[in-house]
């Protein structure tokens, strides 16, 4: 499962809101907290060029003390990107 926040630019700034909460001043430093994600992976988290896995985002509201509630948000099946796509080029080649 993946979290596709609803709105623009939301991803972004709940990662920024994670970063504020467990005070650390940049991406890379939130790597101390020993979540098993690279860092280059993190950083398509944050400009939002992928969503954020389930587990993740279940992670970082707890370590950043977050309530998931207070959160605009839905949950996607880890096809969805994939579904979408597959659409879109289905319609190309049969016009």
């Amino acid at each position: 499962m993946r979290v596709n926040f609803i709105g623009k630019n939301n991803q972004k700034n709940f990662l920024k809101k994670v970063l504020v909460n467990t005070n650390c001043p940049s991406v890379k430093d939130f790597m101390q907290f020993g979540l098993d994600v690279n860092y280059s992976a993190l950083k398509n988290y944050f400009s939002g060029l992928r969503l954020l896995p389930k587990d993740l985002f279940e992670n970082m509201c707890h370590l950043a003390k977050i309530k998931k509630e207070e959160l605009n948000f839905e949950y996607v099946g880890d096809s969805w990107g994939q579904v979408k796509g597959g659409k879109k080029s289905k319609r190309k080649k049969f016009k």
